[in-house]
């Protein structure tokens, strides 16, 4: 790509606020379908790990458990102890 190819359209910021977070997810949206290797695949692509970043970190998931994971498992496919 030459320099200056993406021009105004590509205009990516770090997400620190609830506001830029929201604008991200709109503009995410809108080029969801852009294609790989294109200037919107690019930004669709930069967009996702902004928003992934920055909802792990407002967001953050505990690791479970790993008896309680297991027996939620059981408990979804029928399972039960033994005893």
């Amino acid at each position: 790509m030459e320099s200056g190819e993406y021009g105004d359209i590509m205009q990516i910021r770090p997400i620190k606020t609830e506001q830029d977070y929201q604008q991200a997810l709109n503009r995410f949206e809108e080029i969801f379908t852009a294609k790989p290797d294109t200037i919107e695949g690019d930004e669709l692509e930069i967009l996702g790990i902004l928003i992934e970043n920055y909802e792990a970190e407002l967001f953050p998931v505990d690791s479970p458990d790993p008896i309680e994971a297991i027996k939620f498992r059981m408990d979804q496919i029928g399972l039960d102890q033994q005893y």
